[in-house]
């Protein structure tokens, strides 16, 4: 899975406490190596490791919000075939 600019997530209750509390984050930038996000609701924001992110991921602590595009997109793929 790649991770682009402007994916946001939800970060699990289980680790929202290192988070700031925070519900969700976006990503800024990915470099190949480290990870910049902001946190939701104006919590903060900061980096990782992208090995570390993907280790998130995988853990279940951190699940990508799809946005409004994507789901357009993928109803109108449907509706064409």
């Amino acid at each position: 899975m790649s991770i682009e600019a402007g994916t946001k997530f939800q970060i699990s209750q289980n680790i929202q406490g290192y988070f700031n509390a925070a519900e969700s984050m976006t990503v800024i930038t990915n470099n190949g190596t480290t990870v910049q996000f902001t946190l939701g609701d104006g919590k903060g924001h900061g980096a990782m490791p992208l090995d570390h992110f993907h280790y998130l991921l995988k853990k279940s602590n951190l699940t990508i919000i799809p946005n409004k595009r994507t789901i357009i997109n993928g109803e109108s793929e449907e509706q064409i075939s």
